[in-house]
């Protein structure tokens, strides 16, 4: 039987570009909001003895989330043999340590959350900087999808003799994949971070390479000040226009126009953006396949 897919509150292109290299029918929803702000929601679609994935891009968790429990709550009422969630952007990764006494680690209880309510996960590169994996806090089997070879890929195709920069020491053992991927050279700058909105990067080491094209890359672009820093030092510098490529495009007020009027701004297709130049479909339909 083929396995079903629904897509709630996504990105149609990458729902119908999964649902089709998987061979998934399309599940089908009733969904709509009381006068009062409560959701209503109502499965459509003969979920017995069926495999089911939940396509929701939690870029947007707080808005997302709730229905996504409703969901896969149902689902499984219906009789659903396995139920998977893919989602390309993994939200609440970045609190992953209490830096002031009181905070909540919200990486914990979201991931306690979606654990008992999926028997898996595929994700697309989570901020995985304290947690070796997310087996640590997650008790579903996870697949994470990692975005450097297609990334390095689209480098190869577009990018004459690239220099990668990475924005902190926690980047360099992705960067450095890209990198050796992409066949070029890659520098790795430190970071202060003073605030949300206030970054201060070190310059790199730019004399041997004024005849490269810059090439930051992080895994989320969310405020854009660390790039947007490194972009004016390599101004500055005289180097050539940069590109800057996110894995996860956030770009929160007004982070895309300030970088796309100094730099090339390239992000995958996870969250739907006009920077979107990387596919992640084929990449994520083989994960959630090997779930199946």
């Amino acid at each position: 039987m083929k396995p079903l897919l629904f897509n709630l509150d996504s990105d149609i292109s990458l729902a119908n570009a999964l649902k089709d290299k998987l061979g998934a029918d399309a599940g089908e929803l009733d969904t709509r909001y009381f006068p009062d702000g409560e959701s209503y929601l109502r499965v459509l679609s003969e979920c017995n003895n069926r495999s089911v994935i939940i396509f929701c891009n939690l870029h947007q968790p707080n808005n997302k989330t709730l229905n996504l429990l409703f969901l896969a709550s149902t689902v499984k009422a219906l009789g659903a043999k396995r139920i998977g969630l893919a989602t390309p952007y993994l939200p609440y990764m970045r609190q992953d340590k209490q830096f002031k006494p009181g905070e909540c680690v919200s990486s914990r209880p979201f991931a306690k959350l979606l654990s008992s309510h999926f028997d898996w996960l595929v994700t697309l590169d989570p901020h995985l900087h304290r947690y070796h994996s997310l087996s640590e806090i997650y008790s579903l089997d996870s697949t994470v999808v990692h975005a450097a070879p297609m990334i390095a890929k689209w480098i190869k195709k577009h990018v004459k003799r690239p220099l990668l920069i990475g924005p902190d020491s926690e980047s360099e053992q992705w960067v450095s994949d890209v990198a050796a991927r992409a066949n070029a050279p890659f520098q790795v700058l430190t970071k202060v971070r003073k605030g949300d909105y206030h970054v201060e990067v070190s310059l790199p080491q730019v004399e041997q390479w004024h005849q490269h094209t810059p090439v930051l890359v992080d895994d989320i672009i969310s405020s854009g000040k660390t790039m947007l820093n490194t972009v004016q030092h390599l101004a500055a510098a005289k180097l050539a226009t940069p590109v800057c490529i996110g894995v996860h495009g956030l770009f929160s007020n007004e982070a895309y126009d300030e970088l796309a009027r100094n730099a090339t701004v390239v992000t995958c297709n996870c969250i739907p953006h006009a920077s979107n130049k990387i596919d992640i479909s084929e990449a994520l339909a083989d994960a959630i396949h090997a779930q199946l």
